[in-house]
């Protein structure tokens, strides 16, 4: 089974009861992976949420991945850690978490991604296919055309994340992308596991 079929990416506005409601219902309504994702630097909120988020994919067999952070990935002894172009050196991080840890790294440029075909990682996560305003420092728009380019260049599994919604899903899909990331599509709807329901049987369908 391909893990990064359909990857929930959380939303660090969200408190931490509704944290938890959107991850089951997103793991219910089909979602294969979830990373916990937090911006606001306070590592011991970071870890209790990333833990609470631990308990609920306790044997559904659905990763749990940290964004960023490895002291955290590694606190709460998670699947594995997703690395922006910031943060600690792929290869040191490989070394911390050890061979059998899930290990993931976002691309936003050409040179990136060229650059990463030598790296222990195990995904890219290409960043944005179309532009959001959940991340709005967006150095490309990489668009279907430069998916598709990206997906027959790398080895690597790609995850698409950014913009991609019901009307585009077919577009990102047919590329052949390994995964569809999402944020706001599902934990911004009202049901999230409709939400993920029909993502997933969309993205079956295509």
């Amino acid at each position: 089974m391909n893990p990064y079929r359909l990857y929930l990416v959380t939303d660090d506005q969200q408190d931490l009861e509704t944290l938890i409601w959107v991850v089951q219902e997103a793991v219910a309504g089909g979602v294969t992976m979830v990373q916990v994702r937090e911006k606001h630097g306070d590592v011991r909120q970071f870890i209790d949420r990333a833990n609470a988020v631990k308990d609920v994919l306790k044997g559904t067999g659905v990763p749990l991945i940290i964004n960023d952070r490895v002291d955290v990935a590694l606190a709460v002894d998670a699947d594995g850690v997703h690395l922006g172009q910031s943060d600690m050196p792929a290869a040191l991080a490989r070394h911390l978490i050890g061979p059998d840890k899930i290990l993931g790294l976002s691309i936003e440029t050409k040179a990136q991604l060229e650059e990463a075909a030598s790296l222990p990682v195990d995904y890219l996560g290409l960043s944005a296919i179309f532009s959001t305003q959940t991340k709005t420092d967006t150095k490309t728009e990489w668009g279907i055309e430069g998916l598709r380019s990206a997906v027959n260049e790398s080895h690597f599994p790609i995850v698409a994340i950014g913009g991609i919604n019901a009307s585009n899903l077919d577009d990102v899909v047919a590329t052949n992308v390994d995964g569809i990331a999402l944020v706001s599509a599902i934990c911004h709807a009202q049901h999230p596991r409709k939400a993920a329901a029909n993502i997933k049987a969309q993205i079956d369908r295509t």
